[in-house]
Parts: structure tokens; sequence; C-alpha cells
């Protein structure tokens, strides 16, 4: 199968596992992750209907935003303060915030070109040395943060699950579920209610994360790859 195919064929299978969990079939976004193609090739995956696609670089993230203006665009990369003013410009959504510091830097860069900008927070729910995020008491902090922030829009949490091990996944994932239902039920009325996303779940492992309430789930080699 070619992109355009494999895009349709896991379209069909994350609204297919939506409603096996009870879920409505368009409750959980499928954000085709681009990073590993070249820009043509994501004409592709529009063909088959894909308008959401992430990027972890930001200079791809530029690239390919500039050449199709009209899909929407998720930065799911290290969050670099030098390069906070091209993400800010070009992402509709920054999945992985987890300093404070990077939090402010994209208010400021946001308030200058008159953005509000949304955001999710990474978290590390696994504790994996190799996977950036901060910790669950963490993001109780920098969420705080992120509602007193003018030009930034707290829109739910992310994280990446252990690989090839079901047991951490389901804890992974039940563990964002838990913290975002704790952070949403401390917040006011009008933050609460904008606070509705989960950005969970890959090639590997998104089925699962879909039954512990993904509303994203990011999948990259399953759409762009021959071989998966």
């Amino acid at each position: 199968m070619g992109v355009t195919e494999n895009y349709q064929r896991i379209a069909a299978q994350v609204a297919a596992r939506a409603q096996e969990c009870g879920r409505e079939a368009d409750a959980v976004r499928l954000i085709a992750v681009s990073k590993t193609v070249e820009a043509p090739v994501v004409e592709l995956a529009v063909q088959g209907g894909a308008n959401d696609f992430g990027e972890n670089r930001p200079e791809c993230l530029v690239e390919k935003a500039q050449a199709y203006p009209d899909s929407t665009w998720h930065f799911i990369g290290n969050v670099q303060s030098r390069r906070v003013k091209d993400i800010v410009a070009h992402a509709s959504l920054i999945h992985s915030l987890y300093q404070e510091r990077h939090a402010r830097k994209i208010n400021d860069e946001a308030a200058k070109i008159g953005k509000v900008q949304d955001v999710l927070i990474e978290v590390n729910v696994s504790g994996e040395e190799s996977k950036g995020g901060c910790t669950l008491d963490q993001a109780q902090e920098l969420a705080q943060l992120c509602l007193e922030l003018p030009n930034v829009r707290l829109r739910g949490l992310m994280t990446m699950a252990p690989r090839a091990d079901e047991q951490a996944e389901r804890l992974t994932f039940s563990g964002l579920a838990e913290l975002h239902g704790k952070l949403k039920a401390a917040m006011e009325p009008a933050d609460a209610a904008v606070f509705d996303e989960l950005s969970m779940g890959m090639s590997e492992d998104w089925p699962v994360a879909v039954e512990y309430g993904a509303t994203m789930v990011r999948i990259g080699r399953a759409i762009f790859s021959d071989s998966f």
C-alpha cells in the first residue's frame, strides 16, 4: 500500500477502535507524523484525507507548514528557546511543553504576533530517563503557570509510553488520564472547558491509548513506511 491508502486504512481503524471503546467514531484525531518524509510526500496523505500533521524539528515544521498552509500543523518535538519564534509562528498546537522557561517564551512570542498559542504539557508518566517531559507533580505547577499566561491556552496533556510492554503502556496512559481529570477538576470552568485533549498513542500502541481516552494519536511509520 502507498501513503494515501495507509492513511485511509489507519483512519478507519482509529474510528472503529473508538467505537469499540464506546466512543464516537470521530472522537480521536489522527495526526500523521510526517517527520521522516520530504514535503512532497505530505501531499499523498492529504489526498487520503489527512488534515493534521506532526513535526519534531522546527525547520521542517516551517518548510512543510508553508508548503501546505491549509493543513493543521502540530509541533511534537523538543522545544528549544532559540526556535520558539518559528514554532509559534507555524504550529497550531505544541504537544511538548514541559519547562516553565519555555512556557514564558512561548507566551512572549505569541504576544508579538497577536496569537494565543495552544499547548499541551508533556508528562513523563513512566519515569523513563530516555523520555522528555515533566513529572506528575511538576505538571501541576506548570499547568498553573500556563493558566496565568495571557497568550498561552492550556489544552491538555501528552505522554509517550514504554515500547513493547502492554502493561507499562496501560499504566502510562491510565496515569495520564487520571492526572488530566485531577487537573481539570481543580480549574475554573472556563479553563476546564478547553482542557480537553489527551495526546497519547503512536504506531505501536495507539489502540491501547484510545481505550484510555486519547483524543489524539500520533502515527508516523504506519502511514509513511512500507515496512511497518
